[in-house]
């Protein structure tokens, strides 16, 4: 059995504590971090070495920043989408490795802010790039998990409200299509191949107007595999304690197995 996680942690440097403890109970092969906001020569390595995992990562610093955790190896570290403009406008959002013969990609996808807006706009421009990556490099019966904080409820029963956040980024017809192909890349919804019927299972909730507690969420963070992988697809989980406690990220890890 493999498992791999994703989990965006809303800043390494103050969650490093509560992605140890995680790691201690849930213990995943691979982990994909997002949002570490850590530069590269600030990475805290010898904690994740201490648990017995290799840590490649990418970072710019403030903001954005990813990284993949591996006790099953990891080689072939690529970062960004071309090699000739690996930063992505200098927005450390994308990586990939191979992990024990599977190609894990990690992205964190822009938010959007706000539909029609520049940010919008690039937001639909760096996933219309991820479809290039794969059309580029890789072949949809190999086997690659795509995963992380890919910023869009796939449907309207992935958010507490479809009406209250109608016209919102996330949700939008735009964005939701350009997941769509992705998909059509060959790519299938992990989560749902365990979850196909059930609502109101959510990886993110706002930190403001106790959503998490009000179960005002959306499922944003993903893990999309290719049909070799989703054959082997036994389990998958969101862990909400892990959005409990004190200092928790406003996102739950998610993780699925394979066989």
């Amino acid at each position: 059995m493999m498992r791999i996680a994703t989990w965006n942690v809303n800043s390494l440097k103050a969650r490093l504590p509560r992605v140890e403890e995680w790691i201690g109970y849930a213990q995943p092969d691979v982990l994909c971090m997002q949002e570490t906001k850590l530069a590269d020569d600030k990475f805290p390595t010898m904690a994740f070495t201490a648990l017995g995992y290799e840590v490649a990562f990418h970072g710019e610093g403030r903001w954005n920043g990813v990284a993949i955790a591996s006790r099953v190896g990891i080689t072939d570290v690529t970062t960004g989408f071309d090699p000739v403009e690996p930063d992505e406008r200098g927005q450390a959002r994308f990586m990939s490795a191979e992990c024990d013969g599977v190609r894990v990609a990690c992205a964190y996808v822009p938010n959007g802010r706000e539909v029609g807006c520049e940010h919008y706009d690039y937001k639909l421009e760096w996933l219309k790039r991820t479809r290039g990556w794969l059309d580029a490099r890789y072949k949809a019966s190999e086997p690659l998990l795509l995963c992380g904080d890919i910023n869009i409820a796939p449907e309207d029963r992935d958010v507490w409200s479809a009406a209250a956040l109608e016209g919102a980024t996330h949700v939008s017809a735009p964005e939701r299509d350009a997941l769509t192909r992705l998909c059509d890349w060959g790519l299938v919804d992990a989560f749902r191949l365990v979850y196909p019927d059930e609502d109101h299972l959510y990886t993110w909730w706002d930190y403001r107007a106790g959503s998490f507690h009000k179960g005002h969420g959306m499922r944003i963070d993903l893990l999309l595999v290719s049909k070799p992988l989703a054959k082997r697809v036994t389990y998958a989980l969101v862990d909400r304690n892990a959005r409990k406690g004190p200092q928790p990220s406003d996102h739950a890890p998610v993780f699925v197995d394979l066989a």
